[in-house]
């Protein structure tokens, strides 16, 4: 879960998706919207690592959050910029994978 790389196509897919999900929980139900946020806690914190290591950075910087707004807009920033071309020392490109699929 937290090994490999994963391009910015599916990651804000992934954000779009849960954050939609959560609003519509909200709106309907309380104990639905809790439940649902911790179910995806440990795979959006997987998604967050991955989109670093496309990036080559460590996962640990996920650990920025805890700096109020600084720390969020810090991760923001290396989540929106383009993953190292290639592979890197956490692994082979996204894209590899759809140049081998085709």
């Amino acid at each position: 879960m937290f090994k490999g790389r994963v391009g910015r196509k599916k990651f804000w897919m992934f954000i779009l998706i849960t954050v939609i999900i959560s609003l519509i929980l909200s709106s309907i139900n309380e104990v639905l919207f809790i439940l649902y946020n911790i179910g995806v806690a440990l795979p959006t914190l997987g998604v967050r690592v991955r989109r670093l290591h496309d990036t080559n950075r460590s996962g640990w910087l996920v650990l920025l959050d805890l700096i109020p707004i600084i720390g969020l807009i810090i991760n923001l920033i290396f989540c929106a910029q383009k993953g190292t071309p290639g592979k890197n020392r956490y692994g082979e490109s996204p894209k590899a994978d759809i140049a081998l699929q085709g």
